[in-house]
């Protein structure tokens, strides 16, 4: 038996506090990449206003549900080097730089 791997379902959620406003800007949508590691400290992964992903606080941010329009036309207009972070070359894989954490 062969276990098909499943291509990782696009994650978004709203900033609602920052400490640094050139990384994050409240109210932006911003794309959460899965990091269990980072989840079980109350941490998430974003893709934030460098194009960089990192780890800040969960609590700044709300996730949410897109309809899958809106996820479409976000993950369209993501840079080549973002996208290249989403999608791997087998196209069913999601990579995670280091682990570098943004504090609050």
């Amino acid at each position: 038996m062969t276990t098909k791997r499943h291509k990782p379902v696009p994650r978004f959620a709203i900033c609602i506090n920052t400490d640094d406003p050139d990384l994050l800007s409240p109210r932006m949508v911003y794309q959460v990449l899965p990091d269990e590691s980072a989840a079980k400290s109350d941490y998430i992964r974003v893709i934030d206003n460098e194009g960089e992903d990192y780890l800040y606080p969960a609590s700044y941010f709300v996730l949410v549900d897109l309809p899958q329009a809106a996820e479409r036309a976000l993950l369209r207009t993501a840079t080549p080097a973002i996208r290249a972070l989403l999608v791997g070359n087998s196209g069913d894989t999601i990579r995670n730089s280091g682990d570098t954490i943004r504090n609050p």
